[in-house]
């Protein structure tokens, strides 16, 4: 699938290591374009980026990647090659909501939820990053998905899971929704964390034109807050890169680069000289 929506995963200075070692774990994988900032590679036939930012950001578990495996075989293949050196959040066993399923945080601080289930039931998407509002976020993730909704055009929700007892109690323990095409889950933590979103994670919007630079940068920082060369987090601290398709091509012009590292959102123009 060509995801308009683009998880992009925040290394330091190890994105080509790290996305060898995903791209060599899921079928269906390879590396597409290496540079000395940013990695990009199709995973199981989903794109993702990698950005060798240093050691300013790391990644946590409040974004997280389902991987939906059909087989138990598979869990445990991807599961081999994540946890070594990585760190185990949930013993791979059988749960209610899988008969085979577990957390693991890869060697790069990079959180990976293993699924055996269907793709069917996730529109053919096998890997879908996951959004837990805990910390400062907590129970928030209902006003996020209204927020959502009325951002995205291209919206539609795939159910929703509410927590049935305990200190959370109507708070959402699980929710599938699709925006542009690209399918998500969220959920609002089933305990308190001591951690929130942050730019480890961020998600890349990849816009047509200016006019759709512009929508999107007003309506997710309207709230939110703006940052440099294109990010901005929303209301509820997920960090979005709003940026044009052909990002890569107009940073190739002499002194697009520059112009970039001058902007916070992305002005076309400028980059064109």
């Amino acid at each position: 699938m060509e995801n308009s929506i683009i998880p992009s995963i925040w290394f330091d200075q190890n994105a080509k290591e790290a996305f060898n070692l995903y791209s060599d774990t899921f079928s269906n994988s390879k590396i597409s374009s290496d540079s000395a900032i940013v990695v990009e590679a199709v995973l199981n036939g989903i794109k993702f980026i990698g950005i060798n930012g240093g050691p300013m950001f790391k990644p946590n578990p409040s974004i997280s990647f389902m991987v939906i495996c059909e087989s138990k075989e598979e869990v445990d293949h991807i599961w081999t090659a994540f946890s070594k050196e990585g760190n185990v959040l949930m013993a791979l066993d059988n749960y209610p909501w899988s008969p085979y399923y577990g957390w693991v945080a890869d060697k790069y601080g990079v959180n990976w939820q293993l699924y055996q289930g269907k793709v069917d039931d996730t529109n053919q998407q096998a890997i879908v990053p996951t959004l837990m509002y805990c910390g400062q976020q907590q129970g928030k993730c209902e006003a996020a998905l209204h927020f959502y909704e009325n951002v995205f055009k291209d919206f539609r929700s795939n159910g929703m899971l509410r927590y049935t007892e305990g200190e959370f109690k109507g708070s959402i323990q699980h929710t599938q929704f699709v925006i542009n095409g690209v399918t998500l889950m969220a959920m609002d933590s089933g305990v308190k964390q001591d951690f929130t979103f942050n730019e480890g994670i961020s998600l890349t919007i990849l816009c047509k034109d200016q006019e759709e630079i512009d929508y999107y940068w007003n309506a997710i920082t309207q709230q939110g807050e703006e940052s440099r060369c294109g990010w901005c987090k929303d209301e509820f601290g997920v960090s979005w890169q709003i940026v044009p398709e052909q990002i890569a091509d107009y940073l190739q012009r002499p002194g697009a680069g520059e112009a970039l590292m001058n902007m916070k959102k992305i002005i076309i123009k400028d980059l064109l000289g």
